[in-house]
């Protein structure tokens, strides 16, 4: 099979879709790699890697597009990329199209077949493409949620870890999945006190047994969190309903409770957001001011960090970038359910509900 490894075009994106190590493993495997010149510079894997790994070097993004039958990047193709999806072409990337019916309807009309990492869900339930960015966008949303308390930064000017004689930080996560525990561990290290919430028993059950001694466990009910909310210094949105958009769990009136100069922090901003107020940023322009809260919405935490995330989402990916490049995607896709169900659009047709419930467009379902 032909693959081809674009350069991110994404504001700020420095991931790339596969490390020249993953490049290696395809080739082994017989098949041709071409990677977009600089396509691993922000990554730190120079195009001399990838052509020694035995890659191809392309000149520009719309020549690899035109070669390859798979194309393996780490985020959603954007407007200029739309008329480079050809009919029939797997594109093997994050998609998140529950945010966004421009992407959905793009990716409708260039008939393409879409098969989304963030919904590639073994029998287990776990979703393991989208674990990694999970991990790092968690442990991130704290660390920036810290920065952007500072006063220089727009917030109220309060130290996450205290000092002696001066209480901590108080940081309300919301959601006790990958991200979340990512983010009330990054942030119990930290100092904080923090409280954790979700709507598991059993989840709360695990939490409160596996979590540091400063991470309290809440209930996520409506009332406990605009109870908790009103002196939180940072709060990270960490809810996913996976394929689906995340649910609102603060809204604008709820704002009018919290300390002026807190943060939020929505890390589900990818699934359209938890806050009522939140909207996309970029890591160029990453804060905003609502009410006298700071927001931070960047769409694509783990860019910030693009050696480590490359790394690791390629470790993740990568048996399932073989398993499609040697069996095709219909094959790979009739072996492996977990695959099957990160098909979202197919040659025109969406064949996820949730994206098409979101936008209350024709549902397909696909059998193989």
């Amino acid at each position: 099979m032909k693959i081809g490894i674009p350069k991110e075009i994404k504001d700020n994106e420095n991931r790339v879709g596969m490390t020249p190590a993953g490049v290696s493993e395809l080739v082994k495997h017989g098949h041709a790699v071409y990677v977009q010149h600089t396509a691993g510079c922000g990554s730190g894997f120079t195009d001399e890697m990838y052509s020694a790994a035995g890659a191809e070097i392309l000149p520009a993004i719309e020549d690899v597009y035109a070669v390859a039958d798979m194309i393996i990047k780490v985020k959603e193709p954007i407007a200029p990329e739309y008329p480079l999806v050809r009919r029939g072409q797997l594109v093997f990337t994050y998609f998140h199209f529950a945010c966004s019916r421009a992407l959905t309807e793009a990716m409708v009309a260039g008939g393409g077949v879409c098969l989304a990492y963030e919904t590639v869900q073994p029998a287990d339930g776990s979703l393991p493409l989208l674990t990694p960015m999970s991990e790092i966008a968690g442990r991130m949303a704290t660390i920036n949620g810290a920065y952007y308390l500072q006063k220089t930064k727009g917030g109220m000017g309060k130290l996450i870890c205290g000092v002696p004689g001066v209480r901590p930080a108080k940081v309300v996560v919301l959601g006790g999945g990958v991200v979340g525990q990512a983010s009330a561990r990054v942030a119990a290290g930290m100092g904080a006190d923090v409280v954790i919430t979700d709507i598991s028993l059993p989840k709360l059950h695990e939490l409160s047994v596996s979590m540091p001694a400063n991470v309290n466990t809440l209930y996520s009910s409506h009332a406990n969190i605009c109870a908790e909310i009103r002196d939180a210094d940072i709060v990270v949105g960490a809810v996913l309903v996976p394929g689906d958009k995340a649910p609102c769990l603060i809204t604008r009136d709820m704002l009018k409770t919290m300390q002026p100069g807190s943060v939020l922090v929505d890390v589900a901003i990818d699934q359209g957001g938890c806050f009522e107020t939140s909207r996309p940023t970029t890591h160029s322009n990453p804060v905003y001011d609502v009410d006298g809260i700071v927001h931070y919405a960047v769409a694509n935490i783990p860019g910030a960090v693009p050696n480590t995330s490359t790394m690791a989402l390629t470790n993740a990916t990568l048996k399932y970038a073989v398993a499609l490049a040697d069996k095709g995607w219909q094959q790979a896709c009739r072996d492996d359910d977990a695959l099957y169900k990160g098909l979202n659009i197919v040659e025109g047709d969406i064949t996820y509900r949730a994206v098409a419930d979101v936008f209350d467009m024709p549902y397909s379902p696909l059998r193989l």
